[in-house]
């Protein structure tokens, strides 16, 4: 354990970032590598996996909810030193996370073909990302309860463990890719399957290392049968401070689902374009969202001991890091948009659809970036609905008026593009005058301090 409660808060939060940096950018390179190889198999193969990849953010919504709540009540018990209901609570999240594993994979499984082919542009693409799916949905089955772990860890201000296992199987699964995808050395190629097949190996492989950290008795966290007995109490704690977050995700899900939708008329090369392009924004928004991971433990834990100034001055220091580097990231999406994503294609019309869409959607890098921030400082006072909200606004002002543009005579998808950029900035506006409303509530004398009963904390993360 780490105490995060003392010393230099931009110390604290560069230190952690780095960690949390170096293992993003191991995990951000395996994806794009396996696009780069699958984008040796044709426009359909990278429109099938975007479109299979779509559901990584069901898993994406789900795990927040259970990496949120993990997160925050934990570091809240170790900022008030508890360490019995600091293990308790791990205990009890990685009892929920494997029940949620096992329901998204029974889920996964059985809507895979009608999903498969109400979002395909063609029956070729739809086949594409049915067999990637068939292995992939295991894959991501069984990181929930990898992502409760980590989410423990963070929580405990180490990052080190987190660290070295994702990159481990991370470079594990990049490895693999070429020679299951294209039969290097074996003669039997698996295409898009093959892509698959090596996250499948690599993460189980990464679940069984990472669970040796908590098998040592006098580990600060550990695993305990006795403590494996659901907690309802615990599991509605942990679950209403993490719904709000996953919805976000949930929302951002359709997002892409909408935006799949109306760009089937425009073909797999529209549909490839803005897979390649929202793959070259997760790279290029890695940073901040190590900042982000590394925000809601310190903040986190500094609410939990009652430091109110520590809790304020981490929002500050995160947003300037934030700003920092996204104004960067935002530059490079204006000077060299189709190099980014020429790298991953050849084909001229899915290059100008990534390009046109990143060079438009760069003017929001930067409040993107604030908004992560601030949703990760509401995740560590354990209030995530004020979050909700804003995102809720945002894609209502998007989704709506999206299917509504798709419809009229001459309709481009540059219109959706600039339609999402600018509702950004109605979302940040709404994020900072919540933050500055949550500040008032629960950093002033007087307060509300948090909650140690399982009741108190679901009144506190209701607001």
């Amino acid at each position: 354990m780490q105490d995060l409660t003392t010393g230099s808060i931009t110390r604290h939060l560069l230190k952690t970032t780095s960690f949390m940096l170096v293992m993003m950018v191991f995990q951000t390179l395996y994806f794009l590598i396996d696009l780069y190889w699958v984008g040796r198999l044709g426009t359909e193969a990278v429109a099938g996996v975007a479109i299979a990849g779509n559901l990584s953010f069901v898993v994406l919504a789900v795990g927040q909810v259970l990496g949120v709540g993990t997160t925050t009540v934990v570091s809240h018990a170790v900022g008030r030193r508890d360490q019995p209901e600091a293990r308790h609570l791990f205990n009890q999240s990685m009892v929920l996370s494997c029940v949620a594993g096992a329901a998204f994979l029974v889920a996964g499984l059985a809507l895979l073909g009608p999903y498969t082919r109400a979002m395909g542009a063609d029956p070729a693409t739809a086949a594409v990302a049915a067999a990637y799916l068939r292995w992939f949905v295991p894959a991501m089955a069984l990181q929930f309860p990898l992502g409760a772990m980590g989410a423990a860890l963070r929580a405990t201000g180490n990052f080190r463990p987190t660290m070295i296992v994702s990159t481990a199987s991370v470079v594990l699964n990049m490895i693999l890719a070429p020679f299951l995808i294209f039969g290097w050395g074996t003669g039997r190629a698996f295409g898009v399957a093959g892509a698959a097949i090596s996250s499948l190996v690599a993460i189980v492989v990464g679940l069984a290392w990472m669970a040796t950290y908590f098998r040592p008795a006098d580990a600060f966290l550990h695993f305990a049968r006795a403590e494996w007995r659901p907690d309802v109490a615990q599991w509605r704690r942990m679950l209403a401070i993490g719904l709000p977050a996953g919805f976000e995700f949930a929302m951002m899900a359709l997002y892409q689902v909408v935006v799949y939708t109306v760009a089937r008329p425009f073909g797999a090369a529209a549909q490839a374009g803005f897979g390649i392009g929202m793959r070259v924004i997760q790279a290029g928004f890695m940073p901040v969202v190590a900042l982000g991971f590394a925000v809601a433990p310190v903040a986190g834990q500094n609410f939990g001991a009652r430091m109110a100034d520590r809790v304020r001055a981490t929002f500050k220091d995160a947003a300037l890091l934030a700003t920092v580097v996204m104004a960067l990231f935002a530059l490079l999406s204006h000077v060299a948009p189709e190099a980014m994503v020429r790298a991953f294609t050849g084909d001229d019309a899915v290059v100008a659809v990534g390009a046109d869409y990143l060079r438009i959607i760069s003017w929001n890098y930067v409040a993107s970036g604030l908004i992560f921030v601030a949703g990760s400082t509401f995740q560590a006072m354990g209030n995530t609905i004020p979050s909700l909200v804003a995102s809720a606004v945002r894609m209502s002002l998007v989704i709506g008026p999206a299917l509504l543009l798709s419809r009229l005579p001459g309709f481009r998808l540059t219109w959706v593009w600039y339609l999402a950029m600018a509702t950004v900035y109605v979302q940040l506006a709404l994020s900072l005058w919540l933050l500055r409303r949550e500040f008032a509530r629960k950093l002033t004398p007087g307060a509300a301090t948090p909650a140690v009963g399982p009741a108190a904390a679901v009144e506190v993360a209701g607001g």
